[in-house]
């Protein structure tokens, strides 16, 4: 008989992880001593970081809203998903459309612990994970819950939102094409990417504790960023801070040097 699986096998909590760290900012439960102190600190640096964590979660939301709602996606692949907090992608798309596929991706232990909250899809629609990095995006296009819940001649949404900080080039541009390219005519990518150039100071303080820490931290100027999306149609109003991209109340008052971050939507042609 087979030892049961135990999904938190490889989970090391002596030193901080990202997605734990984001955790514990915003507000979460899922993290550890060592999360605690590098949260602390990356906030004694920059205070705002709070802020600029949430402000990246609610572009997360409203892009999802927008392809389901605005372009009628009901296919989406959530790259480097990170820990279940709701709303999650499939809670706002499936309120659009019940009907809508999510397929979530990442490749820690302790998100893989709590995937069963990222597959409490509507009785309509499906939700699947994938335990595998965007390192190795061919385990993610070749794997069993991909080809199942995700049609090829449909269009479908690539959601890599909070991630690209932590890929360093000159692998960054690549591993995003390798998952587009498959994606038929029609497809978008909804894509956030970590900057410094609203508070330099603070924030490349931020991203030499990441560092310190033992995470790889890459910051990218705009025209950077906006090479992420060449050849495709950027939606209005193109790359622009998260907060500025279809604001709504929630981003009134928002000091533009609290966040570091650009964000896009795009249409593969």
């Amino acid at each position: 008989m087979n030892a049961p699986h135990d999904p938190t096998a490889g989970l090391v909590t002596s030193r901080a992880h990202s997605a734990r760290v984001y955790d514990y900012i915003l507000g979460g439960k899922d993290h550890y001593p060592a999360d605690i102190e590098a949260g602390d600190a990356m906030c004694r640096h920059w205070p705002a970081l709070p802020v600029h964590m949430m402000e990246n979660r609610r572009f997360m939301h409203r892009a999802a809203r927008f392809l389901a709602e605005e372009r009628g996606i009901r296919q989406f692949l959530d790259i480097g998903t990170g820990l279940p907090t709701s709303p999650n992608l499939h809670e706002v798309v499936q309120e659009v459309a019940p009907r809508s596929h999510v397929v979530y991706v990442d490749n820690d232990p302790i998100v893989l612990a709590h995937a069963r909250a990222l597959l409490q899809s509507s009785p309509e629609g499906a939700t699947a994970y994938v335990d595998a990095n965007m390192h190795d995006p061919d385990a993610i296009l070749g794997s069993p819950e991909f080809r199942e819940l995700i049609d090829l001649d449909r269009p479908v949404g690539l959601m890599v939102i909070g991630i690209m900080h932590f890929i360093e080039p000159p692998d960054d541009r690549r591993l995003v094409r390798r998952l587009l390219d498959p994606l038929p005519s029609g497809s978008f990518l909804a894509m956030t990417i970590g900057t410094a150039d609203f508070a330099p100071e603070e924030v490349n303080r931020v991203a030499r504790e990441y560092r310190r820490q033992g995470m790889p931290f890459v910051l990218r100027d705009l025209p950077t960023a906006a090479s992420f999306f060449e050849g495709l149609e950027p939606a209005e109003p193109g790359i622009a801070q998260v907060h500025t991209w279809h604001p709504g109340p929630e981003q009134d008052g928002i000091d533009g040097r609290d966040i570091a971050m650009y964000g896009a939507v795009a249409r593969k042609p």
